[in-house]
């Protein structure tokens, strides 16, 4: 608890210095905000601002471990009671979080324990592996690695799906790195904001490539042959054909490494082998967009269906689905701080997304890691978790830690570590 108090006291003297940063969102006066409060982890709702001044009155007096506002406008957002609150739409939102999908740094930096027998490893797991039981305690960690994955698949999604299949202006896309392990993006457009759940549903479907069915794409069995889609058919029909040109184009090494790859394609010898026999001629049938005879050797219908799945899965957005489809998501703040991390949730035009690195950010303008100061200030503080992942912020690693250690680390490693609490102060 005083850790808590410490680490409170340290968020509002930020909020107080940096009150003028704290941006507003879009119509702030017609959504809800929520905030966690660092005494009781419960979600405070149901509350509405109709100035800025105000707003920024209350991070300052009340100074929330978490801090949301909702996607949704209302007429008056401060209703307990949601069906009065006259609902007026909701921004389309997406939530890329790496806690959501693999990625092979987690070998390196996530842990977990067995609460039922004990057993321990790294990497992402759903349940134990050795007694099959799901109550697993897990610390997660991040590195530029997977903070870069969570990123390539914003920048996917803004060029791959909604600007070539939707049309939408990325003028009105709001990013943000939401201080932690991921992305939103946030369309603030009023047709947008028209669309149900269900229609919100059919856009994550189409990005993720749920429930696609290639046989509507043009695959089929015919006369003994395959027959595959063209690249003239936009979409999916587009990406696929692009991903396998993408693939023909490697070495035979690289390829074979690729089609082998048991997380993935994980295709047996025989059919690789004749992959890369058919190498040569599939190039130039897909080439040719009129001829979309896709018969090679040892691939049947079945076996294309399997590969083109595979194929789907890379190209589709690792994207939390819940989040989208639900017309009332508060999502976290701009400017405000993650009670997690410490860093600050960063907005981030989409020009500076390239580059955009949270853990080293040179722009001081958006760097996220708010309280590294320019004179080197120190705190002591101990280990209390049996084994902490290394930390590597600003260039510079710190750890691996284990239970009991008692470091001195600049101050801003110190808040991070104190956040995701795994360590105390001495």
């Amino acid at each position: 608890m005083a850790d808590e108090k410490y680490l409170k006291r340290i968020f509002q003297a930020y909020y107080k210095e940096k009150q003028s940063e704290i941006p507003l969102v879009n119509l702030y006066e017609q959504r809800e905000f929520g905030f966690i409060p660092w005494e009781k982890l419960i979600m405070i709702r149901h509350i509405g601002f109709n100035s800025s001044v105000n707003l920024k009155k209350y991070f300052i007096a009340n100074t929330p471990k978490h801090a949301y506002a909702s996607g949704s406008l209302y007429l008056q957002p401060e209703n307990q009671d949601m069906l009065g609150k006259g609902y007026q739409g909701c921004d389309l939102i997406f939530d890329i979080d790496v806690d959501h999908f693999y990625t092979p740094c987690k070998e390196d930096h996530d842990i977990w324990y067995c609460k039922e027998c004990g057993e321990n490893g790294r990497g992402m797991v759903q349940k134990c592996p050795k007694c099959g039981k799901l109550k697993l305690k897990k610390i997660t960690w991040i590195c530029e690695d997977c903070l870069d994955a969570a990123k390539n698949e914003i920048i996917k999604l803004i060029y791959n799906f909604l600007i070539p299949d939707f049309n939408i202006d990325i003028e009105k896309m709001k990013i943000a790195f939401s201080g932690h392990r991921g992305y939103h993006l946030k369309i603030e457009d009023e047709k947008m904001r028209t669309l149900t759940s269900d229609e919100r549903r059919e856009i994550v479907d189409y990005m993720t490539g749920e429930n696609i069915s290639f046989e509507i794409l043009g695959l089929q069995e015919k006369g003994g042959n395959i027959f595959g889609f063209s690249r003239k058919t936009i979409g999916w029909p587009q990406k696929i054909i692009n991903k396998i040109e993408n693939i023909l184009k490697k070495s035979n090494i690289e390829i074979e490494t690729l089609l082998s790859e048991k997380r993935t394609y994980n295709l047996s010898q025989n059919l690789i082998e004749n992959f890369l026999n058919f190498k040569e001629n599939f190039l130039k049938i897909i080439e040719n967009n009129n001829n979309n005879n896709w018969t090679l050797v040892g691939f049947t219908l079945n076996a294309w269906i399997k590969f083109l799945r595979t194929i789907v899965t890379e190209l589709g957005i690792e994207v939390d689905i819940p989040v989208t489809i639900d017309t009332h998501r508060l999502i976290r703040y701009p400017g405000s701080l993650h009670g997690t991390t410490g860093f600050k949730v960063q907005e981030i035009y989409h020009d500076d997304l390239d580059l955009f690195n949270p853990l080293d950010e040179s722009n001081e303008k958006l760097d996220p890691i708010v309280f590294k100061s320019e004179k080197i200030i120190t705190q002591k503080i101990e280990i209390i978790e049996t084994k902490i992942p290394a930390t590597k912020i600003k260039g510079e690693t710190f750890g691996p830690y284990t239970q009991g250690e008692k470091i001195e680390v600049p101050h801003h490693i110190a808040v991070f570590l104190l956040c995701k609490g795994v360590a105390k102060t001495i």
